[in-house]
């Protein structure tokens, strides 16, 4: 399992090993120890699955307020994704950073978002399929989300010319500028 910070170095990408022959292949894709070796300790509690029919569902940016706070190991299993983590983290170096990555079913790339960032993806392929481990449960009324489109962010989603498809909650998200403090920077997280 390779493991490679992003340019916010606290979100990871992570390519586990695949062996394939005339059969198919056999994955890895999770391991707790290795992970833990690598300084990723978590507990993931809950699994995750969407499926997003066509190209341009854009679901984001969300995450869940302490004490419901979740770390998110996603991978896609079908289709391609481009995937946005966004530093909220007050007093944090890189507030109101984002990084994305493409994640896709070919590439056999996941994502590790942790606690203080709000994540977000959008398809790429028609058929999408994500899979992604939580390590807080869904909790409704911690449920959070971020603007996808603040211009203070800036971000790059790679839409062509698509109008995005959102659900009605993510329509209404606030801007960064407008957003409590629900993290903070303490130096390591």
């Amino acid at each position: 399992m390779q493991i490679t910070a992003l340019a916010i170095p606290e979100v990871k990408l992570i390519q586990p090993k695949k062996f394939g022959d005339h059969r198919g292949f056999f994955s890895e894709v999770y391991k707790k120890a290795e992970l833990a070796e690598a300084g990723l300790d978590l507990d993931f509690v809950q699994d995750n699955h969407s499926h997003s029919q066509a190209v341009g569902v854009l679901r984001g940016l969300h995450f869940q307020t302490p004490p419901d706070a979740q770390d998110k190991l996603l991978r896609v299993v079908r289709g391609r994704i481009y995937d946005v983590a966004v530093d909220i983290r007050v007093g944090s170096p890189t507030f109101g950073k984002w990084v994305g990555a493409e994640i896709s079913a070919d590439n056999w790339t996941q994502i590790l978002v942790p606690v203080g960032f709000a994540h977000g993806f959008v398809t790429l392929e028609p058929d999408t399929e994500v899979i992604y481990k939580v390590t807080g449960r869904y909790a409704p009324e911690s449920d959070r989300g971020l603007a996808w489109n603040d211009p203070a962010l800036g971000i790059d989603w790679p839409l062509d010319g698509i109008e995005p498809t959102l659900s009605d909650k993510d329509t209404k998200h606030p801007l960064l500028a407008d957003l409590p403090d629900y993290f903070t920077y303490d130096g390591n997280r």
